[in-house]
């Protein structure tokens, strides 16, 4: 198993939409351990197959906590099939962009249909904690950021803050 660099925003391969995985081959496997890998490493609950600049639709997760026995989850082409009520995702970030929390709108309860692994069908009821993670990395096979989900002014600072950082990077 490989730890892969995450892309960060800006980068414009963030904002494409993945392709569906129809072999579910070695090299998928390998993905999946790599994705899991740098996930742990960096640390952080999940991770989309995009972050790392693949264009497959692979997402992994772990809600597991901190205490408890890691539980890593995969989940092969991820779509969100139903979507209820409304929460505060207080504090969200992402390993994709950088040094920036704020409050996001989620879904309280999502059903999502995807496969494991193995290409066998899956259905999740999720809610609360494990709602906001899968909506998040949905969201990144889709080309979407939670910046994306913010006010246009949060979202105007956030981009600013970051332009001056890679600027002072150089």
């Amino acid at each position: 198993m490989t730890v892969r660099n995450i892309l960060t925003y800006p980068d414009k391969f963030l904002r494409k939409k993945t392709a569906p995985v129809t072999a579910f081959d070695d090299s998928l496997q390998l993905l999946i351990d790599d994705m899991i890998e740098t996930m742990y490493d960096e640390p952080g609950v999940g991770l989309a197959a995009t972050q790392i600049g693949s264009g497959q639709s692979v997402i992994v997760y772990d809600i597991t906590p901190e205490e408890g026995e890691r539980q890593a989850e995969a989940l092969i082409n991820p779509e969100i099939v139903f979507r209820e009520g409304s929460l505060l995702s207080e504090g969200e970030g992402c390993l994709s962009v950088p040094d920036f929390r704020a409050d996001v709108k989620r879904n309280a309860h999502v059903r999502v249909e995807g496969q494991d692994r193995q290409g066998n069908p899956v259905v999740i009821d999720a809610e609360g904690f494990q709602a906001i993670v899968l909506q998040h990395e949905i969201d990144h096979l889709n080309g979407i950021l939670f910046i994306d989900r913010i006010s246009s002014l949060k979202r105007e600072m956030y981009k600013r803050k970051r332009r001056k950082q890679l600027r002072q990077q150089t």
